[in-house]
C-alpha cells in the first residue's frame, strides 16, 4: 500500500493512490478491512490531513461485498484533451480523460470515465496513476453527497481489461473539513445504481 500522503501532498487533490494485494491465507474480507486500517493510518501520516486519531474512529464503511469488485473493459481515449475539473471550493484542477470504463453490476451495464492529472507541474511524479472520481444513488443518503473516488495506477491494467474494487473507493477531504480542493465528479460519471460499498458518510458533523 502506497503512503497517501505522497499523492496528496504533490497535487491536493485530496485523493491517494491505496493499493493492497491480496495475502495468502487471507479472505477478500480480511484484505479489505486490512486496507481500511492502513487507510486510517494514513490520516496521521498525512500532514494536511483533516483528522486526528481521535477523529478516525467516526470513519464509517460499508462491510465488504465481492458483488462490487468487478472486472471492466478500458476503451482509451488517446485523443482526449486537458480540461478543467472544478473542485469544491471553487478551483479547478486540469486532468486528461484517459479512458472509458464498460462493466456491470447485479446485470446492470454501466460506464465510467477515468483520468489522468494534466497538471504539467504533476506530470512526472503522476504519469501512471488514474484517477475515479464517481457519484451514485447512495449519496446524500448514507455517503458523502460530493460524490466519492478511486485511485487507479496504469499497471493495474492489463490489456483491455482493468479490476475495479468499490469496496476501495472513499471520500475526498472535503467530506470531513472545509478548505479542500476536492474535484466534483464530472456528470457523465452519476451512476443510476446505488454503490453499496466502500466509505460512508462521516461519522459527525465539520462543526463537532
Amino acid at each position: 500500500m502506497k503512503h497517501t500522503a505522497n499523492i496528496k501532498s504533490l497535487v491536493l487533490l485530496s485523493f491517494g493512490i491505496f493499493t493492497i494485494g491480496s495475502v495468502q491465507g487471507q479472505s477478500y474480507s480480511d484484505t479489505i478491512q486490512q486496507f481500511r486500517r492502513n487507510y486510517r493510518d494514513d490520516f496521521l501520516k498525512e500532514e494536511r490531513s483533516p483528522l486526528k486519531a481521535s477523529d478516525t474512529s467516526f470513519l464509517r464503511f460499508f462491510p465488504p461485498d465481492k458483488k462490487y469488485c468487478v472486472m471492466a473493459s478500458i476503451r482509451r481515449t488517446p485523443e482526449a484533451q486537458p480540461f478543467s475539473m472544478p473542485t469544491h471550493s471553487g478551483k479547478t484542477k486540469r486532468f486528461r480523460k484517459y479512458g472509458i470504463l464498460s462493466f456491470s453490476i447485479g446485470g446492470m451495464p454501466l460506464q465510467l470515465e477515468i483520468y489522468q492529472s494534466a497538471d504539467p507541474a504533476q506530470a512526472a511524479a503522476l504519469k501512471d496513476y488514474l484517477f475515479l472520481p464517481f457519484k451514485d444513488l447512495t449519496n446524500y443518503e448514507t455517503t458523502y453527497g460530493g460524490g466519492r473516488y478511486l485511485d487507479l495506477n496504469l499497471q493495474d491494467i492489463d490489456g483491455d481489461k482493468l479490476v475495479l474494487d468499490f469496496n476501495k473507493c472513499y471520500n475526498p477531504y472535503c467530506a470531513y473539513a472545509e478548505g479542500y480542493n476536492c474535484p466534483i465528479p464530472p456528470m457523465v460519471n452519476n451512476l443510476a445504481i446505488a454503490i453499496k460499498a466502500g466509505e460512508k458518510n462521516f461519522g459527525r458533523s465539520h462543526s463537532e
